[in-house]
């Protein structure tokens, strides 16, 4: 697989021409699976065949059960500078339910050993899980606090179909999801984030002043990216591509010289609408200069329309920037429907 995934970065590397590398991520899996010598060996290959910046954000994902006070140490002394680790919770009960390998007690051992370590660590944390009290989501985001946690991914539980969860909640063996749990649960983390001295800049995720993701920031304000190895995804501005999802598929390809992806052009509707999409889970909205640059009068005059009904609401509203300059935001009542709201303004029909 490595030498799979050398090829491919060799194969590519023409791919985003002189652009400079400024965020690098492992992560779609369980990278810190990898040894400190296979992450350097990768780190060399992109190094002598990138134009890399002078000091570009690393960031590894990594499980707590993972994350050993040895390995921390020698991910320490790598180029690795941020660590994104899956705690979901800091209760048993709830990591059980969402069968999870590592324990309660690994979550918080692994993050006090990474912080003698990085400054740089992000965590995600489940919430709208069944059963889970206001007082224990609450207690979750403390924990996070006095842990000294300088960013928060958080997400709603979302039950997927064919998964185990999805067969109990059908069965009756489990609550179904209840929305109005979750609403309550993002509003205690938009509340007690926010005392804390948080940046609430995208939907989900939450940061102290420095420590915002440039490398996911960089996703939701449309820049180009190379995504390499097994289902891993590409953008160029205009066209995005794929990879195949099979390990052995992959590998195959690649050793008879050949890209194991597929690719699509986007028209100027599939972009628009990513921009909506993206744009309003972001604190930087939608740009009406950038609208009417980049798509058209039309397509601006359409946002406009569209928007009115949810501004009426107080769901969104628009922001003067400078003289100029308007975005259109969501306010602090439409965070939480953001993307229901977005695909209410797509454009369908080809223009």
């Amino acid at each position: 697989m490595l030498k799979a995934i050398k090829h491919e970065l060799l194969l590519r590397k023409n791919e985003l021409g002189n652009e400079q590398i400024e965020t690098i991520y492992f992560g779609g899996g369980t990278p810190s699976l990898l040894t400190i010598d296979e992450l350097h060996f990768l780190l060399a290959i992109i190094y002598e065949n990138y134009t890399v910046v002078s000091n570009p954000e690393i960031t590894l994902e990594a499980n707590p059960d993972d994350l050993t006070t040895k390995k921390i140490k020698e991910l320490a002394q790598s180029p690795i500078n941020r660590l994104s680790i899956g705690i979901q919770s800091f209760f048993e009960d709830d990591l059980k339910f969402m069968n999870r390998a590592h324990t309660a007690e690994e979550s918080k051992k692994c993050l006090v050993e990474a912080k003698k370590y990085f400054n740089n660590i992000t965590i995600d944390l489940i919430y709208g899980v069944p059963n889970m009290s206001n007082k224990k989501w609450l207690a979750n985001l403390q924990q996070a606090f006095e842990l000294g946690i300088p960013h928060i991914s958080s997400y709603a539980l979302t039950v997927e179909e064919k998964t185990a969860l999805h067969s109990f909640i059908k069965k009756g063996k489990v609550a179904p999801v209840d929305e109005e749990l979750a609403l309550k649960h993002f509003n205690i983390l938009v509340e007690e984030t926010e005392k804390q001295d948080f940046i609430h800049y995208e939907i989900s995720n939450f940061g102290k002043s420095n420590y915002l993701s440039k490398h996911n920031i960089s996703y939701w304000q449309g820049e180009k990216y190379l995504g390499i190895g097994p289902s891993a995804h590409s953008f160029n501005g205009i066209e995005r591509s794929w990879n195949v999802s099979n390990n052995s598929k992959y590998i195959k390809d690649l050793v008879e010289n050949e890209l194991p992806s597929e690719s699509e052009m986007l028209t100027v509707n599939n972009r628009f609408n990513e921009y909506i999409m993206t744009g309003l889970r972001t604190i930087w909205g939608i740009s009406f200069e950038k609208v009417e640059k980049e798509f058209g009068a039309r397509f601006l005059q359409l946002l406009k329309k569209n928007s009115q009904s949810f501004i009426e609401k107080g769901l969104l509203e628009i922001q003067q920037n400078s003289f100029l300059s308007k975005t259109l935001v969501t306010t602090k009542k439409g965070k939480f429907l953001a993307d229901g709201i977005a695909s209410d303004l797509f454009i369908v029909n080809e223009m």
